[in-house]
């Protein structure tokens, strides 16, 4: 059989490095390798995977024409993150719209995309179907990524949620985590809050055999995190044990207490922020992993072994 061919855009990025890791692995089941094609402002390290690269830039669609020419499979996984609406919106919903145009164009059989959980808004939310509840985004980069969804779907894409996603290259969840524990040194709320976490390397075993199989059918939205959600008060406790926040004898403080304590410490991170990890943040993400015929692993709180030595190098350098 011919290789499988797949176009990949966000690849220098923390999901996408991954994915590219992963594609790289031998062994897909298929009987075919796979030839990738990069597609973004520079080339991924060299030492990730070897394939061909096209300088191409989703701020300005005619940079992205024939991206896609002659692939079987487009993992759209790139998605700007900003406070700036119309850059949001430049790369997000016009740069979608303009790569997914080629797919269409170049008659690509298979699309999955990235999007994200955020697109729910403000909870809590408690172990949620896909549009159990109506989006409602709250920042530039939700909205957008919400609108850019409604393209991919238009090209019959499969569409992923996922929630907070953890491991090595992480530089938001655990190093927002650790600030917030910083400023308020309590058990927020008991830490009885459920959140939805899955491992970068099972997020991206989940998207490559997405990109390989020919289940589940496209055209629809999916939660992406693993199937067990965890109790914030497990999260704290299993990084405490792996050196990365410190380990201390938590007391409990409710949510309005924490809320007013945050308000007055001069973080520079917001309560929505806070809430994501004080509050129910639960997607019902069990279907896909049965569809897509793929193991989600043992769980976020297993993987942290294997990346506590990033989550304290990251730290140490936050302080510095």
């Amino acid at each position: 059989m011919s290789a499988l061919r797949v176009v990949v855009t966000g690849a220098t990025g923390f999901i996408g490095s991954t994915v590219l890791r992963e594609l790289a692995l031998p062994g897909d089941g298929q009987g075919r390798g796979v030839v990738v094609r990069t597609v973004g402002r520079r080339p991924p390290d060299g030492d990730i995977v070897a394939g061909e690269w096209v300088c191409a830039d989703l701020e300005d669609a005619g940079s992205l024409v024939g991206v896609c020419e002659e692939a079987d499979v487009l993992l759209h996984l790139a998605a700007l993150v900003d406070a700036d609406e119309s850059r949001c919106t430049a790369v997000n919903v016009r740069g979608t719209e303009a790569l997914m145009d080629e797919a269409l164009r170049a008659g690509v059989r298979r699309v999955v995309h990235l999007s994200t959980a955020a697109v729910y808004g403000s909870g809590p939310h408690r172990k949620i179907a896909v549009d159990g509840i109506a989006p409602a985004p709250v920042s530039a980069a939700s909205r957008t990524r919400l609108a850019g969804e409604a393209h991919a779907l238009a090209a019959g894409a499969t569409v992923l949620r996922p929630g907070l996603v953890l491991g090595p290259g992480d530089r938001w969840v655990v190093t927002a985590l650790a600030e917030l524990l910083d400023v308020v040194p309590a058990s927020w709320d008991g830490g009885r809050a459920m959140l939805s976490l899955v491992d970068v390397r099972d997020l991206a075993r989940l998207i490559a055999r997405l990109a390989l199989n020919d289940a589940p059918t496209g055209g629809r939205v999916w939660h992406a995190s693993h199937p067990e959600p965890v109790r914030a008060a497990d999260l704290v406790r299993a990084l405490a044990r792996h050196g990365i926040v410190p380990s201390a004898p938590w007391r409990e403080l409710p949510l309005e207490a924490c809320l007013e304590r945050l308000r007055g410490s001069g973080t520079r991170l917001r309560e929505r922020q806070f809430r994501l990890f004080a509050e129910d943040f639960w997607q019902d993400s069990r279907a896909v992993w049965h569809a897509a015929d793929c193991s989600p692993g043992p769980g976020p709180l297993d993987r942290l072994a294997d990346a506590a030595a990033w989550y304290r190098s990251v730290l140490v350098d936050r302080a510095a």
